[in-house]
């Protein structure tokens, strides 16, 4: 059924695009006869020929290659109609704005196909980063034990659905483990680095251990897989930053273990806004770091509260005139807001702030600790977000 209703809103959609584009369509076709008028009805000193050219090089805004071919036909047509009631078509002047005329639109129909062309590759180009997404990156659950979840996820790469910002969710017996990092590097070259740390943190995380013992796993395959994916001297500099959060059913805190990634904020209501003071150890894959530098933090996380966890890419978004973005001071006005509604005030708030266009992948998730009787279980791996730009 969600098959079918995709398709035929997809169907919908594409009509919908065709009757626009066709009725601007007539745009041209207007102009065409208005100009062509107008030098019929004005002294033969005024020449408004040579404006047919406004037509075609209009029509490839929002038509393919073969309206504009249609249109420019129609233009030098008409310039043919001008020529034959203003001094003949073998004027040197009519022959000169007839044959420019032509060449133009011949030059705009080759514009546009080449342009079409560029569209359907980009357009294939997005297809597979989608079908990448979807393998990598599975999508998160609404609710998992306490915690209600939203998430976003913003691509730096138009070309790109997902770049180096990763995160995921796995459900033990009585606890929540939550992933969210970012490796070096952005947009499609940075993927298959995001995806084995996901993959080492959807094996290991189910483990029984701790939090700063799950990092140095993390650490050791980071560490082990870099010079498979680069075997030249970068290799030594691939690195991740990396946030571990466990979350108990029954008490009220949150564990945190932070491997150079930027603390998570805490969110409770009336508006107020708490950073927790961690240690982080170095990120990983930065080679010498031991697992007793892998620190456990211990904080409140009650009922009602709600933990929004992020990257470099949301903080560090720039405005026209330089300044980053103030995360912490914008979100403290949306403290009693549901995680979904959270995420889609900051979404708006950080793309206006950063004039639509980021320079870093974003990744942003709040989780809500929901009061005991309103929670549902679901258990397994989870991965990558639910809201898309």
């Amino acid at each position: 059924m969600r098959t079918r209703w995709i398709g035929a809103a997809g169907l919908r959609q594409s009509w919908q695009s065709w009757q626009s584009s066709h009725a601007l369509l007539l745009l041209p076709i207007a102009l065409i006869l208005v100009i062509t008028v107008a030098d019929l009805r004005t002294p033969e000193d005024i020449h408004l020929g040579p404006a047919l050219v406004i037509a075609p090089a209009l029509t490839p805004s929002f038509a393919g290659p073969r309206a504009t071919a249609l249109v420019g036909a129609l233009a030098v047509a008409a310039q043919v109609v001008i020529a034959l009631f203003h001094g003949g078509l073998t004027t040197a002047n009519h022959i000169v704005q007839s044959v420019t005329l032509a060449v133009l639109s011949v030059l705009l129909v080759v514009y546009s196909a080449v342009r079409e062309r560029r569209r359907a590759q980009l357009a294939q180009v997005r297809s597979v980063a989608e079908a990448a997404q979807h393998v990598l990156m599975w999508p998160l659950p609404e609710q998992i034990g306490p915690l209600r979840i939203a998430s976003l996820y913003l691509a730096a790469e138009d070309e790109a659905q997902i770049g180096g910002d990763l995160y995921a969710v796995t459900r033990s017996a009585d606890l929540v483990r939550v992933l969210i990092g970012d490796v070096r590097g952005k947009g499609l070259a940075a993927i298959g680095e995001a995806a084995l740390l996901l993959s080492a943190f959807r094996e290991s995380a189910h483990r029984d251990i701790s939090l700063p013992e799950l990092a140095d796993l993390l650490e050791q395959s980071v560490i082990r897989n870099a010079a498979d994916l680069d075997s030249s001297e970068e290799a030594d500099e691939r690195f991740a930053t990396a946030l571990l959060i466990e979350i108990p059913d029954r008490d009220p805190i949150t564990r945190m273990t932070s491997c150079g990634h930027p603390p998570p904020l805490l969110l409770s209501p009336g508006h107020a806004v708490t950073d927790p003071s961690l240690h982080p150890s170095p990120p990983l894959g930065v080679r010498g770091t031991a697992a007793s530098e892998h620190t456990l933090d211990v904080f409140s996380f009650e009922p009602g509260d709600t933990l929004l966890l992020y990257t470099d890419g949301v903080t560090e978004a720039r405005d026209a005139r330089r300044r980053f973005y103030p995360l912490a001071d914008r979100v403290a006005q949306w403290t009693d807001s549901s995680p979904e509604a959270l995420i889609h005030h900051v979404r708006r708030d950080l793309l206006a702030h950063a004039g639509g266009r980021l320079g870093d992948d974003a990744a942003l998730i709040a989780l809500h600790r929901t009061p005991a009787g309103h929670r549902r279980h679901h258990h397994g791996a989870l991965g990558h977000g639910s809201a898309r730009a």
